[in-house]
């Protein structure tokens, strides 16, 4: 689960800093510097790990597949990453909360 969120972190920042500065800075003021420094470390790294990680997610909790492609695809929906991020980890808190009792009952 950390790898996950880290993921969806650093994902999530990289895609606001994107959006919301550098391709407004290459369209308005005609300057690509930081559009390339963040768009290209964001779509070759960062990305394709919080695609990895997600996946290694649905392996491990066995989540439907619809499941792990919305959360995937709040990957690419700025500030989406980071909601979707605290479903998840509430979700995966309140299983292993529950994992125990339900042990315990059996």
């Amino acid at each position: 689960m950390t790898r996950y969120r880290v993921m969806a972190y650093v994902t999530g920042v990289l895609l606001i800093v994107l959006c919301f500065v550098a391709v407004p800075l290459k369209l308005f003021a005609h300057n690509g510097v930081l559009s390339t420094a963040v768009g290209i470390p964001h779509g070759m790294i960062c990305y394709p790990l919080y695609l990895l990680t997600t996946f290694d997610l649905y392996r491990r909790v066995r989540w439907p597949l619809g499941k792990m492609v919305l959360v995937v695809l709040a990957g690419i929906i700025p500030f989406l990453t980071f909601y979707v991020e605290r479903r998840v980890v509430a979700e995966l808190r309140e299983r292993a909360a529950a994992a125990p009792r339900a042990d315990a009952a059996v």
